[in-house]
């Protein structure tokens, strides 16, 4: 699994990576009862803090995409999955007339987000 975050971003770092893993779910990346690399070493990985990768797990689980158990980590849940075909074409779809516009991936993320909200 491989989690991206740009520092840079005015989307907080939880959120960047609780976006990431909701989008492995979709994407069909993480399985049902995968389990989450542990915070501490997603922390190290990624050169954060340990509290961030809690709290992007916790919302995780607010939301009913993974279970978070004492002693065992992180495991996807059942509702994670879906049938996400028909967005994962439509997705195709945007980027790839994105990309023949010549738009930067975080407009297209930025015009996204504000379209959905």
């Amino acid at each position: 699994m491989l989690i991206r975050i740009d520092p840079a971003s005015d989307v907080a770092l939880f959120e960047q990576i609780a976006g990431s893993i909701r989008a492995s779910t979709i994407t069909g990346t993480l399985a049902i009862g995968e389990r989450l690399p542990s915070a501490r070493d997603l922390a190290e990985a990624l050169d954060i803090n340990v509290h961030t990768v809690l709290r992007a797990y916790q919302v995780l689980r607010d939301e009913g995409l993974v279970d978070l158990r004492p002693g065992r980590g992180a495991i996807v849940t059942a509702r994670a999955s879906g049938d996400y075909d028909a967005l994962n074409a439509a997705v195709s779809t945007v980027i790839a007339e994105a990309r023949k516009l010549e738009i930067a991936p975080s407009a297209l993320a930025a015009l996204i987000r504000e379209t959905y909200q």
